[in-house]
């Protein structure tokens, strides 16, 4: 399989499990080995005490975004350490855009960035640490048979 067809695999195989993500209303937009863009309409039941989106709901689109890039070389990946910092608010309708990026990738470590953007402004930054684990996604038979 070429690395865009392993990580769509990844992914796909990945986000089936993942019933939280799902809940919420993320949507993968893209996949690509190291990187992927994840979406979310902001509803009313995501929203916090202030009537904006709540900081968890932020956070977990982002996590998603990293969880489906670090994860997208058909190795199980797992979050070592995550921070985030909240730089503007989201409002119930509209739509984020949570895009993670590979920084660094050694061994069974990795770095990753990822932004949240509603439109043209940042909603929060996010730098995930992740740490590979025993398993793959797509059974090794069904990669070499691609």
């Amino acid at each position: 399989m070429d690395p865009q067809t392993l990580a769509e695999a990844s992914a796909a195989a990945m986000l089936d499990e993942d019933a939280a993500s799902r809940g919420m209303g993320i949507a993968l937009v893209q996949v690509r080995p190291g990187a992927a863009r994840c979406r979310l309409m902001v509803r009313a039941d995501h929203l916090n005490g202030h009537g904006i989106c709540h900081g968890g709901v932020i956070f977990t689109l982002a996590d998603t975004a990293f969880a489906v890039a670090c994860n997208s070389y058909n190795q199980r990946v797992v979050a070592q350490h995550n921070s985030i910092s909240y730089l503007a608010p989201a409002r119930s309708g509209e739509e984020l855009i949570a895009e993670a990026v590979e920084v660094s990738r050694s061994g069974r470590s990795g770095i990753y960035d990822v932004t949240v953007t509603q439109g043209e402004t940042v909603v929060a930054v996010f730098r995930g640490a992740s740490r590979q684990v025993q398993g793959q996604h797509v059974p090794a038979e069904a990669e070499q048979s691609r």
